[in-house]
């Protein structure tokens, strides 16, 4: 009698070090790629520069419009090539924008930096998911998905908050220029971490009976148009993620309507950054949620997020760090049930048609937020965008009834 791969004597030990890689790779890559000086002060250098607050804007604008242009075509070329190609590429392409952004300050200069990160963001959206999602399958380890994606999304979050914590001294060490170089200094060692990632996939490409890029996007768009339930879990992700990630980029105003010292926003942004590094790491027991249970998550933080928000105190900041670790927490499940609904070999794209929903409705979520807080005081604004995810989890609860 012959044993299978799975009876195998030393399987489980091989699967057992295979998904030790992996994840190493992961959590370093994940700290390397958000563990950029630039993150907190680059406003502060678009404004040093001369930038008014609508060039401003008009940057982060079309930072959004490249990654949702090239979000679904950057997923198909992954199911079609190599996602570890594109994983280390990405992050050379931020490298070289953020050396132009301190060596010739311009707006143009900025402009173009933005589409590089859009363009690094696209190629990295859908395929990092993808390629752990069938590593961890291949190895026999999906079940952990959950688990290992939040465990890396909260090491992004140290490396933020351990960003925030350095960019200061560093700048008052160098000025702009030292901050930029060890941006792209990690940037670098992000793209070398990045080819350690293993990839046992088969890439199609043109030629033979194997899917071009083209085809590989036809085929995943018609996965979705068949199956209801995914087609459910395409619409989660960006139902969760967009509106409290376009939330993040006003709280440093959430926090200075609080009358706190200039000094002291930093420290209470880091408060906030708490509660979704702190919502990724509880995703392993999140995974026993049902579907109500989820819209249980999300109604209590709408309820923190608008309470926390309303207060205009620093103890109010707190209960916004919780809402959004709530919102993290469901967020991480909603795309672990998304791949677990991906079947065949268009995984890649399907993320990263989810991801360009998620694009498209946080741009929404910047004019509605523009529109708002020109009238209201930040606080109110932050309370009414708490509405959505009532919403949302009414629809989980009544769909789970």
């Amino acid at each position: 009698m012959t044993l299978s791969p799975a009876c195998a004597p030393g399987a489980d030990n091989i699967g057992s070090t295979g998904v030790r890689r992996l994840t190493a790779t992961l959590y370093g890559y994940a700290f390397l790629d958000d563990f950029i000086l630039l993150y907190p002060v680059y406003a502060l250098l678009f404004s040093d520069t001369g930038l008014s607050i609508w060039q401003i804007s008009s940057l982060f604008a079309l930072w959004s419009i490249t990654g949702t242009l090239l979000e679904v075509p950057s997923g198909a070329w992954a199911d079609a090539v190599s996602r570890r190609l594109l994983l280390w590429l990405g992050p050379l392409l931020t490298a070289g924008g953020f050396a132009l952004w301190v060596i010739v300050p311009s707006y143009w200069t900025f402009a173009l930096g933005f589409v590089l990160w859009g363009v690094r963001g696209a190629l990295g959206s859908g395929a990092l998911e993808a390629l752990v999602y069938d590593e961890l399958d291949r190895l026999g380890a999906a079940g952990r998905y959950a688990r290992v994606i939040g465990r890396a999304q909260a090491v992004g979050m140290v490396a933020v908050m351990a960003a925030m914590g350095l960019a200061g001294p560093v700048l008052d060490f160098g000025g702009y220029p030292a901050v930029g170089a060890a941006s792209v200094l990690v940037c670098v060692l992000a793209s070398v971490v990045a080819t350690r990632f293993p990839e046992h996939r088969k890439a199609v490409s043109h030629g033979d009976d194997q899917l071009s890029a083209l085809t590989t996007l036809r085929a995943g768009l018609v996965e979705a148009r068949r199956d209801r339930s995914l087609r459910g879990a395409l619409l989660l992700v960006p139902a969760v993620g967009a509106v409290w990630g376009a939330l993040d980029e006003y709280t440093p105003l959430l926090v200075r309507d609080t009358g706190v010292a200039q000094q002291t926003i930093p420290y209470l942004l880091l408060v906030i950054w708490v509660g979704p590094a702190i919502g990724s790491l509880l995703t392993g027991a999140g995974e026993r949620l049902s579907t109500a249970g989820l819209g249980v998550v999300l109604a209590g933080s709408a309820f923190a997020l608008a309470v926390g928000s309303l207060m205009g105190t620093p103890a109010g900041i707190g209960l916004v760090a919780v809402a959004f670790g709530g919102f993290q927490l469901v967020n991480v499940l909603a795309d672990a049930r998304l791949q677990d609904r991906i079947e065949g070999t268009c995984r890649a794209t399907l993320t990263s048609v989810a991801s360009m929903g998620t694009e498209l409705a946080t741009v929404g979520v910047f004019a509605a937020y523009a529109s708002v807080g020109a009238s209201y005081a930040h606080g109110i604004a932050f309370a009414v965008f708490a509405v959505p995810y009532l919403v949302t989890a009414l629809v989980l609860v009544r769909r789970a009834a």
